[in-house]
């Protein structure tokens, strides 16, 4: 068979929508298998057949396409942080209940990635839309508990060890299970047993 006759990729056309969306989940793969640094304008362009102008086009430079790319993920970890919210509300909302639900947003869609590569950017801007969910989440624990404001610290500290716990898990915690030989749901379970200390007043 000679070069002319195989067959070559063929570009399709695309509308403005199809191809920013197309190039943000081509970007998000790439960072969940090759981390920050592989996210760039070259390796989206060959991983959806479209040239290299043709991304900057749609989103200006490497940096409108990981500021795009950030924006969905922030809007997923929204979503799912108000989907934990509605199952508290509906649920009995018991301590591993609710610890699920927050670790299962973080690991959603590479979330706890993306909130490393925020963070180490050092604009902070991009979790601006995750404030409100994560307010809500302290709103929706103090209904569940009856709460009258009194233990409005005391729930902002649990939430804040839940989400912290959570971020550390979705970054590193299966290479340590290995390590320590623990089971993959083992921070989930010290987690929701620590939980009940942060909500029990000590007066």
């Amino acid at each position: 068979m000679s070069i002319d006759q195989i067959e070559k990729p063929r570009r399709r056309r695309r509308s403005p929508d199809e191809a920013r969306r197309e190039a943000v989940e081509a970007a998000r793969a790439l960072l969940l298998s090759g981390g920050p640094n592989a996210v760039t304008l070259s390796a989206v362009a060959a991983d959806i057949g479209v040239t290299h102008a043709n991304l900057i086009h749609h989103f200006g430079s490497a940096a409108g396409l990981q500021s795009a790319l950030m924006g969905s993920m922030v809007a997923d970890l929204s979503r799912a942080l108000d989907t934990a919210i509605a199952r508290l509300r509906t649920d009995e909302g018991a301590p591993l209940e609710l610890v699920n639900a927050v670790f299962d947003a973080f690991a959603a869609g590479g979330a706890g990635r993306l909130a490393a590569w925020i963070a180490l950017s050092g604009d902070l801007s991009h979790l601006e839309p995750v404030r409100a969910a994560v307010r809500d989440l302290v709103e929706a624990i103090a209904e569940k508990m009856g709460d009258d404001g009194a233990a409005r610290e005391r729930i902002g500290s649990a939430v804040l060890f839940i989400a912290l716990s959570a971020f550390g898990e979705a970054l590193i915690g299966p290479p340590l299970h290995d390590m320590l030989d623990q089971p993959d749901d083992a921070t989930r379970t010290v987690v929701a047993g620590l939980l009940p200390r942060f909500l029990v007043r000590n007066d």
